[in-house]
């Protein structure tokens, strides 16, 4: 795994601007940055991220099978009581999932360490899929990457696949998102794509143009009836929402399903912990409550995970990470080290929420940006990825997009 300085394509801005790309700068500094890529080998590809993250799929679909079936735990992912009974009947009836983004710590050379799962509405995707393989592609194009190269990318193929293996042809799909967001209007686009592909009919609509007739189905601003709608408006904020109470009865399925609600929030990480203690591919996590009094010099954790925690209190005391069960874009987290908090995100909108413990896994240092590998899920199986970098240690919203691709040579022509 390398950081190779790369000539950026000329004409890359005109290329965004006329493909709808509007976000590639932000705030005055670049999203998208191609002045220099990761170089991966093909052995990194395919055993250290992407069989790992197919199986790290698999077992967060474990723990979603053992967290429906406890009060418990549904309660600790504060997952609303009068909403429980949704998201278990949407895994027990089996509702379908399009795609999810693990996010990994990995530095070329040990396994990569699962950091978090935007399991429900993962963003990063028209980048990842399409404008990343145009990089490529141009790149070969014009001698700058060698020949032979590569790019673990086939997302946006896996999508089309995907919608035709769960939908009858001409099927229509009604997407939705918050109102002039590019970012997320890129990401429905992307996925509405896929979908046009595969057959299916595609209709956008603003989340807050949706509505409920009088016979509780939903519809959207023309009042046509939703059969099947994709929302990239997270389930914990919709639980929360009044519209929810019309789900059950609405006829209307969800993509992702309601089920998703669990993979996606960050209690998970600590449900993973125990119960594949261990595994190569997961940091040590627990429920904040449960060992706050152990990471107070003399405490004691609470009975239920003491053994489990003496084990790795060691890893913990030198250093780990304090996350919001709900939070976005490194919002709410903090890294804390030898006792002292040395790095803290400045976003505090999710603070209110309950929170887990993470053992620290430092990202690798390439000339002082942290790269942060996220791994695309389609179905039930990882097959592309895209990486984002930054300064800090937290990876933020306006951490920047950079390519990828696979050369087993060391080093550029």
């Amino acid at each position: 795994m390398q950081r190779i300085t790369l000539s950026e394509r000329p004409y890359w801005r005109e290329t965004a601007k006329e493909v709808g790309f509007t976000f590639a700068d932000m705030h005055g500094e670049p999203y998208w940055d191609e002045t220099s890529a990761y170089r991966f080998t093909l052995r990194q590809i395919e055993t250290d991220i992407e069989d790992p993250s197919t199986d790290l799929h698999a077992m967060c679909r474990d723990a979603v099978a053992e967290i429906v079936a406890s009060q418990d735990m549904m309660d600790r992912l504060g997952i609303p009581a009068q909403h429980r009974d949704l998201i278990a009947d949407s895994w027990r009836r089996n509702e379908p999932e399009i795609y999810g983004r693990l996010d990994l710590a990995y530095d070329g050379k040990g396994p990569a360490k699962l950091l978090e799962y935007n399991a429900d509405t993962p963003t990063s995707l028209y980048e990842s899929a399409a404008f990343q393989w145009q990089w490529l592609e141009d790149q070969l194009a014009a001698g700058v990457l060698p020949r032979g190269a590569d790019q673990f990318n086939g997302i946006h193929e896996a999508l089309v696949e995907r919608f035709r293996a769960l939908f009858d042809r001409d099927t229509d799909i009604h997407f939705t998102a918050v109102a002039n967001n590019p970012e997320d209007y890129a990401t429905v686009e992307a996925m509405a794509w896929a979908a046009r592909e595969a057959g299916m009919g595609a209709h956008y609509c603003d989340l807050d143009k949706l509505g409920v007739t009088k016979k509780g189905q939903f519809v959207d601003a023309e009042d046509r009836v939703i059969g099947t709608l994709f929302k990239l408006y997270p389930w914990e904020d919709l639980l929360r929402d009044d519209y929810a109470r019309h789900i059950g009865g609405s006829g209307c399925l969800f993509l992702e399903p309601a089920w998703k609600a669990l993979v996606s929030n960050k209690g998970i990480l600590a449900v993973l912990w125990q119960m594949f203690p261990g595994h190569p591919n997961l940091l040590p996590a627990f429920f904040a409550d449960d060992v706050a009094d152990a990471l107070v010099a003399g405490g004691r954790p609470a009975p239920a995970v003491a053994a489990a925690f003496d084990k790795v209190a060691d890893q913990f005391k030198r250093g780990h990470v304090v996350k919001p069960i709900f939070s976005r874009e490194g919002a709410g987290v903090s890294i804390v080290e030898n006792g002292d908090v040395t790095e803290a995100s400045a976003n505090t909108d999710y603070n209110d929420h309950p929170r887990i413990v993470q053992a620290y896994a430092p990202l690798p240092d390439f000339d002082g940006f942290r790269p942060v590998v996220g791994a695309w899920i389609v179905g039930d199986a990882c097959v592309g990825m895209g990486l984002r970098e930054d300064r800090s240690r937290i990876t933020q919203d306006l951490s920047r997009f950079k390519p990828h691709f696979i050369a087993d040579q060391e080093g550029m022509p």
